[in-house]
């Protein structure tokens, strides 16, 4: 009786050992989710093109096997709206224009694009066209949409038509980047 006691304490402490491991996993696969910089060779995963060759915020979606990195938001968002990534185990991140330069923005304010504030419809130039302007704050997003025009959208109202919208007024910009309007 004694040895089954001591038998059945070894296994329960084993398998609580093996539950909270796996509980861990779980947790460092979340914690590998983190954004990550971006750097002066990094292409578009949508376009192709050289991502800080524009000014404006950028987006970028991590997975646990690896980064896209995308020369704007209207970019990431365009190829997150697509049935098959959607399904994807994915963190979209974007600058949090509030708190960075537009011509550079610093990837230390890269932020959770899910919970972010959408400037749509502005003056300011990008990589596609009119860009989709991000902030973390709200306050931020309807200041700069006084300042530039546009209005203000949450993540979820973001579908085709509004990425669609942005495109149509590809009409303004100049030589290369309408060439790659609409990517």
């Amino acid at each position: 009786m004694n040895a089954l006691y001591r038998a059945s304490r070894v296994l329960i402490t084993a398998a609580m050992v093996l539950g909270l491991a796996g509980c861990n996993e779980a947790e460092q696969s979340e914690q590998l989710l983190e954004p990550v910089a971006f750097h002066s060779s990094d292409e578009c995963h949508v376009c192709g093109m050289v991502i800080s060759d524009f000014p404006g915020p950028k987006g970028q979606a991590v997975e646990k096997g690896g980064v896209r990195k995308f020369c704007s938001t209207a970019e990431m968002l365009g190829w997150w709206l697509q049935p098959e990534n959607r399904m994807l185990n994915t963190k979209l991140y974007v600058h949090d224009m509030g708190r960075s330069t537009w011509e550079h923005p610093d990837d230390e304010y890269l932020i959770d694009a899910t919970s972010a504030y959408y400037v749509a419809g502005t003056s300011l130039k990008g990589a596609m066209g009119v860009v989709l302007a991000t902030f973390a704050d709200e306050s931020a997003a309807k200041g700069l949409a006084a300042m530039h025009g546009g209005r203000v959208l949450r993540f979820e109202d973001i579908d085709q038509s509004v990425l669609q919208q942005t495109s149509d007024m590809s009409h303004d910009m100049p030589g290369h980047q309408q060439a790659h309007a609409g990517h």
